[in-house]
């Protein structure tokens, strides 16, 4: 049955291979259970009800994915667009959490409409290569500096906004041990690098007195806090539509990039480099946003950490089903997830970044018409703690400067829209 629902034997797979697939994926990524409540709960959000939405958010996604679309990829509440929810809108806007979570509905919806219409291919065809790679490099930078942040690494400064903070500090040492940890392992390709590095300066913290575990199971904890508490009607005024574009154009844009990459890794991509289910595989990322923010969490999206599953060999949505199961199972181990400590979470946001950054590789660095805008969205997101802004930044300059410099034709309409919007938000919002 299962062969000849996930066609196996077409794809060149077993179940044996896809259930160590299955596995490979959820270690690679199963850091979101800690980290993504963390996050979240500095907004007043439930920790223990923030963990349920986690896995459930992410059990329905590669659900989703498995079943409808057929793919071996894992999907969860994704970073980046986690830290734009907690830091750029709730604590940077002064946003409601609810608030906040009904523009993540919205934006489901949005990104649900677009995968089923052929709007889908006129934004992504129009956005250019350049702002794509710089935006998820931007989100890698702002994904930095919050994670040295909460290492102790970097600390404010009146005089020149940031400094040095105390290294000697035993948190702020633990989470660089945990960073080395984690970029060691994940160079000697050994599954769970991130969570291995989480759990290991964990322990090696509880005989320094900052940290300290009380059980293993448990049943999983209440999630009626943030359970349909999304306010979908605070989310629709005129000030907030920015928030949604946001959430919607990264994700858009994350999910597809992200598609296309792990589509490439694993072969599934024709000979003109285009995916045959690439309608089924967004409208399941979105679908899952949109159960995502009813369960309470941010934006739900595919992972690139499935690659690791690829490279084991999954090739079919068995592998997502496995990974789905596996979250599932998840919310039964919360004394273990909720005593890790946020010193052992830094260095993950930390190495998340660092995969993210690698974008602006991608660049042709011979064109600053592409390149000067590319740098400025980058850099601007951290530099201002605000995704929303950068990206205004980026898509403002990315007009003028080709504008400016004779080429007014090579900006796709789209973009000049885009760019519109953010003037006017930055003008009168």
């Amino acid at each position: 049955m299962l062969d000849r629902y996930f066609e196996l034997a077409e794809s060149g797979t077993t179940i044996r291979r896809e259930l160590l697939a299955g596995l490979t994926t959820f270690l690679t990524m199963a850091y979101i259970v800690v980290v993504n409540p963390s996050i979240l709960s500095e907004t007043g959000m439930n920790w223990g009800a923030v963990f349920v939405a986690t896995c459930l958010a992410a059990a329905l996604g590669s659900l989703i994915m498995g079943l409808y679309a057929n793919y071996p990829f894992g999907l969860a509440p994704g970073m980046g667009l986690n830290a734009y929810f907690t830091y750029g809108v709730v604590l940077g806007m002064g946003i409601a959490w609810q608030t906040a979570l009904g523009a993540v509905f919205l934006s489901g919806i949005l990104f649900l409409i677009i995968s089923v219409l052929p709007i889908r291919e006129w934004l992504i065809n129009a956005i250019p290569l350049s702002l794509k790679m710089a935006i998820s490099a931007g989100i890698g930078f702002f994904l930095a500096i919050i994670a040295l942040q909460n290492a102790g690494v970097v600390v404010n400064s009146d005089a020149t906004l940031v400094t040095l903070g105390d290294l000697t500090a035993v948190p702020t040492l633990l989470a660089m041990l945990g960073f080395a940890i984690m970029v060691a392992l994940s160079y000697r390709e050994v599954p769970g690098a991130v969570l291995i590095g989480i759990l290991a300066v964990s322990l090696i913290g509880v005989p320094f007195g900052v940290a300290e575990f009380d059980g293993v199971v448990s049943m999983p904890p209440d999630p009626s806090p943030t359970f349909l508490q999304m306010d979908v009607a605070g989310a629709l005024e005129l000030g907030l539509v920015s928030v949604v574009l946001v959430f919607l154009f990264v994700d858009l844009f994350d999910s597809t990039g992200t598609l296309v990459g792990l589509s490439h890794r694993a072969g599934f991509l024709d000979r003109d480099g285009r995916l045959g289910r690439l309608r089924s595989a967004l409208v399941a990322d979105s679908g899952a946003s949109i159960g995502g923010a009813l369960f309470g969490t941010s934006t739900t999206t595919t992972y690139i950490e499935s690659a690791s599953g690829i490279n084991a060999g999954g090739r079919t949505g068995l592998t997502a089903v496995v990974i789905a199961v596996l979250f599932l199972l998840s919310l039964f181990f919360l004394p273990v997830v909720s005593a890790i400590p946020g010193y052992a979470t830094a260095p993950a946001l930390l190495f998340v970044a660092c995969m993210m950054v690698r974008g602006l590789a991608e660049l042709d660095w011979d064109d600053i018409t592409d390149t000067g805008p590319a740098v400025v969205t980058a850099i601007a997101m951290p530099l201002t703690y605000s995704i929303a802004d950068g990206m205004g930044l980026g898509f403002i300059t990315y007009v003028l400067g080709k504008t400016l410099a004779g080429k007014p034709t090579a900006v796709h309409p789209a973009v000049w829209l885009i760019a519109a919007l953010f003037a006017l938000r930055f003008a009168f919002i």
